[in-house]
């Protein structure tokens, strides 16, 4: 059935979305252009971060998340606590009267069921609470498409996300390790799908040619803390992964490799600032990338990645250039299997410099055999998200004949 015999719908968009992180951003250009190819006629706005930055780049009207505008910023004093506890109870509100306008409200992509970085109950999983749980009042299908989870120990935090997903009208995931970790939360994921990361889909730049052994490398550098289970040493594990980031980095200086830079969140910056001034080599620059596409360039003219941040890791995959996984959750394991690199993975947690250089030196030698094997598993990511499409289509945009409904999850 052609778009202009569906009945046009109203879609909200949601997420952690224009506030620095490419990766998010990069779930909700996947969406978008998912949208505008089969559903033109659709009304989308956005509920997110940065609104101003969402409604800029993509051209989509957009509005504030959280009333509050220092919602991530510690609240110490009494008053700003205060502010805090109003704007959860005004949110309340704003969230219900911003569903209430739409027929369906997507979550693109990301980690929006996990917790594998610092994270507080009451900001973002509380946001998916109140969604999910407007949107059974109301009668607006909330689908969580394409997302990631994992278990969480955090028993008010679990219980959010538990929550969220449960009420969910859709839900699907971009690995069998998010639906598991879900069943594990007591959610009924028998109908739900596994697809592939959102990102996946987005238009792949063109592959320059390998540059040679001296060519040159991307590393991913990120704010690493730990995860949300360890913010008592979160300040002794940031200290041993930037040490150990930075003598790999200078070891591959001196042996003559131009090194860039790569973050996948503003909040990267300093992380890489430390980097650059410990190793003090003309040889290492920071990248200026401002989205998964300019990423991706960078990426795709590397003869090797060491990535960090999860969508990093899945642009360094897409573009087929040879990877090493800095590790930091069982997710980047599990997509690395899955493109069958598995062997290349470094917990992020205990970054040992050498065994790091040795795994990298290990990885250049097989360089052509993987990058054959990359557009192998690309291609078959590429299948899983045209069907993932085709589901939602068939979902989330009925008929004019009200014949096609969104299926309900308990």
């Amino acid at each position: 059935m052609t778009s202009a015999n569906r009945t046009a719908v109203r879609v909200g968009v949601c997420g952690v979305l224009g506030s620095g992180n490419l990766g998010n951003d990069g779930s909700l250009e996947a969406l978008l252009g998912y949208l505008r190819s089969e559903h033109p006629e659709a009304a989308v706005d956005a509920l997110c971060g940065g609104p101003e930055v969402v409604t800029a780049r993509y051209g989509i009207p957009a509005r504030r998340l959280h009333w509050n505008r220092g919602e991530y910023r510690t609240a110490s004093r009494a008053g700003a606590i205060a502010v805090k506890g109003l704007g959860k109870v005004i949110d309340a509100f704003r969230v219900a009267a911003w569903v209430r306008r739409h027929d369906v409200v997507i979550v693109p992509g990301a980690g929006v069921l996990e917790s594998t970085l610092p994270l507080r109950a009451w900001g973002f999983p509380y946001s998916m609470f109140l969604l999910s749980t407007t949107g059974r009042l109301f009668g607006t299908k909330v689908a969580l498409v394409g997302v990631g989870a994992d278990r969480i120990g955090h028993r008010p935090t679990r219980a959010l996300v538990r929550w969220s997903a449960r009420l969910a009208a859709y839900r699907s995931y971009r690995d069998a390790l998010s639906r598991d970790a879900i069943r594990a939360m007591g959610v009924d994921t028998a109908r739900d799908k596994v697809y592939s990361d959102l990102v996946f889909s987005l238009p792949t730049p063109p592959t320059g040619a390998p540059g040679g052994p001296q060519g040159p490398v991307c590393v991913g550098v990120m704010a690493y803390y730990g995860s949300n289970d360890d913010r008592a040493r979160a300040e002794e594990i940031n200290r041993r992964y930037i040490d150990g980031m930075t003598r790999f980095v200078r070891a591959l200086v001196e042996d003559g490799r131009q090194v860039r830079l790569l973050i996948g969140d503003e909040v990267d910056r300093p992380a890489v600032d430390a980097v650059l001034d410990a190793v003090d080599s003309p040889l290492a620059t920071a990248s200026e990338a401002s989205s998964l596409a300019d990423l991706m360039k960078e990426m795709a003219a590397a003869d090797a990645v060491v990535a960090a941040r999860y969508h990093n890791l899945i642009c360094a995959l897409k573009v087929g250039t040879p990877t090493l996984a800095l590790s930091y959750a069982a997710k980047s394991d599990a997509l690395m299997a899955e493109m069958g690199l598995g062997a290349y993975c470094h917990p992020a947690r205990e970054v040992d410099a050498d065994r790091l250089l040795e795994q990298f030196r290990a990885l250049e030698k097989r360089s052509a055999e993987l990058r054959r094997t990359l557009t192998e598993r690309n291609q078959a990511a590429s299948r899983r998200l045209k069907d993932q499409f085709t589901e939602l289509t068939a979902v989330l945009f009925p008929a004019t004949d009200h014949t096609q409904t969104l299926r309900e999850t308990p």
